[in-house]
């Protein structure tokens, strides 16, 4: 079906929200078939993370994969892409220990194995990804030009609910106590962005947005919460042009992260 046609791939945990419809319309618009992938990876998760209970629904996503015109799904068993004696990982060094890296050790090392592992069978154009996971798209184009393989990654702007809070999968979690709670998230990172538009030191917005997101009573943990390059994904302690705003909260028990840019 696609041979000689440009091909656009969306690699998804299925659990889909408004965030993958976008990726599939854009998509949709600049290839000529369009493939998804819907694989909860084993190799992403620690032991103690929610692998079991991450939202699963397959039928739903059928149908919305088939209302986004999306033309293949590839939704491979776990056995078919981990067979017994499989031991190969891809570890993209120095961007996977950061951030969200350093709270969940080896995360993305299954990231982007896995992502490796899609990307020679289905053999894309062009991938797309949310920038909600910035560090993920930054891993996964770390590892594509290293590797030589071709495709060009496409990172879509961050889909979000009325009240700000990022589309995720995860929200599916929440109480309605806690997705009141989450919108300090986004609100903090608006905050944060107007201080640096106005000049504000780096490290004093981190702080900044920190505080806010503490003050919060429902929130139990700020992961990490600062102005980082997007680049490197370390820390800001100078005034940049280009920033990158980012948090990991725990709302309960449940994990978010959430990220804006800001350009000067």
């Amino acid at each position: 079906m696609a041979k000689g046609k440009s091909v656009g791939f969306v690699p998804t945990m299925g659990s889909l929200h408004e965030g993958h419809r976008f990726l599939f319309k854009t998509a949709r618009e600049e290839n000529e078939v369009v493939v998804a992938s819907i694989f909860v990876n084993p190799t992403q998760f620690a032991p103690n993370e929610d692998f079991n209970n991450y939202p699963r629904d397959f039928e739903n996503d059928v149908r919305k994969l088939e209302e986004a015109g999306v033309d293949i799904l590839f939704a491979p068993e776990a056995f078919s892409m981990y067979p017994e004696g499989f031991t190969t990982a891809v570890k993209v060094k120095g961007l996977s220990d950061k951030l969200c890296g350093a709270f969940r050790p080896g995360h993305f090392d299954g990231v982007a194995t896995v992502v490796c592992k899609l990307f020679n069978l289905v053999m894309p154009t062009r991938a797309y990804f949310g920038q909600k996971d910035f560090q993920q798209s930054q891993v996964i184009r770390c590892m594509i030009k290293d590797l030589n393989l071709g495709i060009e990654c496409i990172v879509c702007s961050t889909v979000r609910d009325l009240d700000g809070l990022a589309m995720s999968s995860r929200n599916s979690y929440l109480s309605n106590a806690e997705r009141q709670a989450a919108t300090v998230i986004f609100k903090s990172l608006q905050v944060a962005a107007a201080m640096i538009k106005n000049g504000t030191a780096p490290l004093d917005v981190a702080r900044n947005i920190r505080s806010e997101i503490e003050a919060e009573p429902l929130v139990t943990e700020v992961q990490y919460a600062g102005v980082y390059n997007p680049e490197t994904l370390e820390d800001w302690t100078a005034d940049a042009k280009t920033n990158l705003l980012a948090v990991a909260v725990k709302i309960g028990n449940t994990r978010l992260i959430d990220n804006v840019i800001v350009e000067l």
